[in-house]
């Protein structure tokens, strides 16, 4: 069930990355543009935070030999990449949301040993069907980045993973405000491709 709520996550931000797509093409299509990437600075610098992520959240191979002890280590560094990476893009289309979404993460995540907290209400909310006591306070997730916190002790717990989808859903996946500015900032990177010379000119 864990490891299919990092699916679902992934899933949504990939709509977003793919809803921002179609939407760039149709609109180069209508009005005739063509499209151009924005040149990107320090690139290399996503492939080695987002590296250390994947080989300890979402490779269960991996994942389960490594040590729970270093985990919020990498996780801290990791998002601290990302975080530098979209600073210094700052000015590109649609980074304003990604640094602000990212900064969000990280801020909830460094000022919670490392995790980003989740609760049992919201767990409850994901999966209706498992008792209050199935969770217990004070363990990580799964596999998966979020540890079970109770708000009260949960700082900046606005920030954490508390968003759910609408019941209803085969299924269900907690979310985080700051994944929903990353998620708008994909959008508006890619609805930028399509922009005409003399607008891209100006930024």
């Amino acid at each position: 069930m864990e490891s299919n709520r990092s699916d679902l996550l992934h899933m949504i931000l990939l709509f977003a990355v793919i809803l921002g797509l179609a939407a760039t093409l149709l609109r180069a299509r209508l009005t005739h543009r063509t499209l151009k990437i924005s040149s990107l600075k320090w690139e290399w610098l996503v492939i080695l935070s987002v590296i250390p992520q994947i080989l300890a959240f979402y490779v269960p191979s991996t994942g389960k030999y490594l040590p729970e002890s270093i985990l919020p280590v990498l996780q801290i560094l990791s998002m601290f990449g990302l975080l530098v990476f979209g600073v210094i893009n700052f000015l590109t289309p649609g980074f304003k949301a990604l640094s602000l979404g990212l900064a969000c993460n990280f801020l909830v995540i460094l000022s919670n040993g490392g995790w980003m907290p989740i609760s049992v209400e919201t767990l409850k909310h994901m999966m209706p069907a498992h008792p209050e006591e199935y969770w217990t306070i004070g363990e990580r997730l799964g596999l998966t980045k979020d540890r079970i916190l109770l708000p009260a002790e949960t700082h900046f717990v606005w920030l954490s993973d508390r968003f759910t989808l609408p019941p209803g859903l085969p299924q269900n996946i907690a979310f985080s405000l700051g994944d929903i500015f990353i998620s708008i900032g994909a959008f508006f990177l890619l609805w930028s491709l399509s922009r005409k010379e003399d607008e891209k000119e100006k930024t």
